[in-house]
């Protein structure tokens, strides 16, 4: 009975024709939609299947995955529809200079859809992770293919509970909303709700790529910088990137270039985990 899509109440199993009939349309960016119960990675799989020849736009959705990876390798893993295991298709024709910004383009998607749906301040850390405050609700893959196709896959923690968390930094929508709400207010079913946020997130992240790749991937002709400087947790913050070779570059970031790349103490990183520094009292 465990194995059961229904026997968590509390967590419905998606459905994969009603989301269909609301986002795969003609003329919309998402050509095909596919929910699976159980998969290793989203992105092993659609990256597999864009190798068959699935068109740009194709979406995958897992219940459950057991072998999701995050950047640097890390593991990504959740109890079944506890959260939004996800994976696009995209084929950006634009610059390649300039796609080093589609990550930063699905973060502020993801990010705008759950403070719409959720009424959580979400906010970024560069490159790719969404926080409530200081703790990771959520992180973003991107992986360019050889066909010069990308898949970007993101794991969204919406219902988890304390006890499930994978480690203590992590926090997920129905324990931000269980701290931020009062009792009169606190049954709103639209906050944890995963139909209608992968809905929104889908839309806002067709809207955001519809702009950047119209302006040729220009991320200030789009509006794309600024939108993310908006809702940019690590800019104007001290931190310190921790870079390959155990190298530590420790200042202040400033901002983001024409490519997306960080940049901290006169430097420009495309890559690195960067650590947001408190604030010493």
């Amino acid at each position: 009975m465990s194995d059961s899509r229904f026997a968590d109440l509390d967590r419905p199993p998606l459905n994969q024709a009603a989301l269909t009939r609301a986002l795969v349309r003609p003329g919309s960016l998402w050509t095909d939609l596919t929910v699976v119960d159980r998969t290793g990675s989203t992105n092993a799989d659609l990256a597999r299947r864009a190798r068959e020849g699935v068109r740009e736009g194709a979406v995958l959705i897992a219940e459950a995955q057991f072998a999701g990876r995050g950047r640097l390798g890390r593991v990504w893993n959740a109890p079944p529809r506890s959260g939004l295991t996800f994976s696009v298709l995209l084929h950006p024709q634009v610059p390649h200079a300039r796609q080093g910004w589609l990550p930063l383009l699905f973060g502020v998607a993801a990010a705008s859809a759950v403070r719409r749906v959720a009424e959580l301040d979400v906010r970024l850390k560069w490159p790719n992770d969404l926080l409530v405050g200081e703790r990771k609700l959520a992180g973003i893959l991107a992986e360019r293919l050889e066909s010069g196709a990308v898949v970007v896959g993101m794991g969204l923690n919406v219902s988890l509970r304390t006890t499930e968390l994978p480690v203590d930094t992590a926090t997920s929508i129905a324990i931000e909303l269980e701290a931020t709400h009062t009792e009169h207010d606190r049954e709103r079913p639209q906050g944890t709700d995963r139909d209608p946020l992968i809905r929104a997130i889908l839309r806002e992240i067709e809207s955001h790529y519809r702009d950047w790749t119209a302006a040729d991937g220009d991320a200030d002709a789009s509006g794309l910088r600024a939108a993310y400087l908006a809702s940019s947790a690590t800019i104007g913050r001290e931190v310190r990137v921790e870079l390959p070779g155990e190298r530590i570059l420790a200042g202040t970031a400033t901002g983001v270039d024409v490519s997306g790349h960080l940049q901290v103490a006169g430097q420009t990183f495309s890559a690195g985990d960067v650590v947001h520094v408190r604030p010493s009292s």
